[in-house]
């Protein structure tokens, strides 16, 4: 074959792989508004950046027809976003459903241990009807095809991975997003072990997807989906705002903006206007979150799931910083099984990617009863003790209200922080006046007087000045000026012996628990 020939014959082939499913599937998709694996990934990468590798692979198992694979169902390559590499791996739903093979695994095994190896994020587009028939059926086909990679469902946190719920995602491409550090859903896709038909089949009676595994239950129930999205394109838009908090790798500080023109306005009458005089009437936390972070830089975690807690990202002064809040809004702020789940996960997140935590304070406790017990509560708040004594980076605490019992603990109260403020609001003590009434009058007959006089009595010692006295509380600040405290300690907590890395004591913890 002449040079000439052969090129001839490379483009014809790079044609073939292009058509993907062919006209009609992607036809579909267009009419449906999805798009398709060549598209998602022009909608996250810079125009231009793109690279592919392995545009020419195709199935391998015996029999098999390469017309019939183009790409062998799965692009993965090379790109930018703003400037900065990511690796991507895109299911293409079109050719034999994505279904994971000999061929294309490797392919995404390539991509994210260079992503790894040489520091910057993988991005995987899940839409995948899991392993593929009869290639992994038998002996042979499971010896052949899985395990051949053993850090496939290894995570590490080198660097960071996010994954988008674009479709029907069973298998691989359901354990990348359990496995992911930002995971988004749109409505109407599915994530779940297996399909819908091979479930029914296990239980013998017809199981619907969205019970299965649609978005309400894994962004309100299982916690598995950290935002849902409407389209394709909010989903891929989320991913991009997300990487822009995060550093290309975990031996990397995140990427600084510039501080804003101007700070927030008139933060102390937004403070005040959001707090309420009465500590038993509730208000939105985000909106007081809002008032001391760089203006709308706060990026929120899982929103729908763990509500008496908030999480997300944010900026202070232009620098990444992670957000951990009691929300009175639900149960009053009490902490239950799975707000101490989604604090967890966020923690080991922004440990392992160097990014300070910012504690925000106000909170009864943790939710108690049976239902916490059987959910087993008591492990689920030492992870997050566990988790947060184990971070290596700054940890600033602000208590804006109550911080009563173990809760002071798990929200950084004592050693727990670098550095803790406190409102002149802020409360303290072991647990709420009138609970802590109940407890030492428990079996005596006592008047309501003497009950009341007893709660007055607590109510004093739970005051801030007795938290600042002792030195529990490095200072006492007032709300309008939390916003400049918190930039000014930040920058004496910088870890600037290591040049701003933490220890990553926190990489190998689980995904989820």
């Amino acid at each position: 074959m002449s040079m000439d020939e052969g090129i001839a014959a490379l483009r014809a082939r790079e044609r073939a792989a292009r058509v993907m499913g062919g006209p009609e599937k992607l036809r579909k998709r267009r009419e449906a508004g999805i798009l398709n694996a060549e598209e998602r990934i022009d909608r996250l990468v810079d125009p231009g950046s793109y690279v592919e590798t392995g545009l020419l692979a195709v199935s391998s198992a015996p029999g098999a027809n390469a017309r019939d694979t183009p790409r062998d169902g799965k692009l993965a390559g090379f790109g930018r976003i703003e400037g900065r590499p990511v690796a991507v791996v895109s299911n293409d739903f079109t050719v034999k459903g994505a279904s994971s093979s000999q061929t294309n695994m490797k392919k995404i095994g390539h991509v994210k241990r260079v992503a790894t190896e040489r520091g910057f994020p993988i991005v995987f587009f899940g839409e995948s009807s899991g392993a593929r028939m009869p290639d992994n059926m038998g002996a042979r086909g499971m010896g052949t095809q899985l395990g051949n990679d053993p850090t496939q469902y290894v995570r590490h946190r080198e660097s960071p991975w996010v994954s988008a719920v674009l479709g029907q995602c069973y298998g691989s491409s359901a354990w990348y997003t359990c496995l992911a550090d930002f995971a988004v859903m749109r409505k109407g896709a599915v994530m779940a072990v297996a399909s819908p038909l091979l479930a029914s089949a296990a239980i013998g009676q017809k199981v619907d997807p969205e019970e299965l595994g649609g978005w309400k239950l894994h962004s309100e129930v299982t916690g598995l989906i950290d935002r849902v999205a409407e389209t394709d394109e909010e989903a891929i838009d989320l991913i991009r705002r997300f990487l822009s908090y995060m550093p290309s790798h975990n031996n990397e500080t995140p990427p600084r903006l510039p501080p804003p023109d101007q700070a927030p306005q008139d933060v102390a009458a937004r403070i005040r206007e959001t707090l309420p005089e009465n500590r038993r009437r509730v208000y939105d936390m985000r909106k007081v979150i809002e008032a001391i972070v760089d203006p709308a830089s706060f990026f929120e975690m899982k929103p729908a799931f763990g509500r008496t807690a908030v999480t997300g990202l944010a900026r202070m002064d232009g620098a990444t910083v992670g957000v951990v809040a009691n929300n009175p809004r639900h149960k009053a702020g009490a902490m239950d099984v799975a707000a101490c789940e989604k604090i967890t996960r966020f923690l080991v997140m922004c440990d392992s990617f160097n990014i300070p935590i910012l504690l925000f304070v106000d909170t009864p406790g943790f939710v108690i009863g049976v239902e916490g017990e059987r959910m087993k509560a008591p492990g689920k708040i030492m992870n997050f003790m566990t988790a947060l004594q184990l971070c290596t980076v700054p940890k600033l605490s602000v208590i804006m209200r109550k911080s009563y019992g173990q809760a002071y603990l798990n929200m950084g109260g004592g050693r727990n922080s670098d550095e803790v403020s406190a409102w002149p609001t802020a409360e303290i003590s072991f647990m709420d006046p009138a609970y802590a009434v109940q407890v030492v009058t428990w079996g005596r007959d006592v008047s309501d007087d003497e009950k009341e006089r007893l709660r007055q009595d607590m109510e004093r010692d739970n005051s801030v000045w007795g938290l600042a006295e002792i030195y529990a509380a490095q200072r006492v600040i007032a709300p309008e000026e939390t916003r400049d405290h918190l930039i000014q300690m930040l920058d004496f907590h910088q870890l600037r012996r290591s040049n701003g890395l933490g220890r990553h004591k926190l990489a190998g913890w689980p995904t989820t628990y």
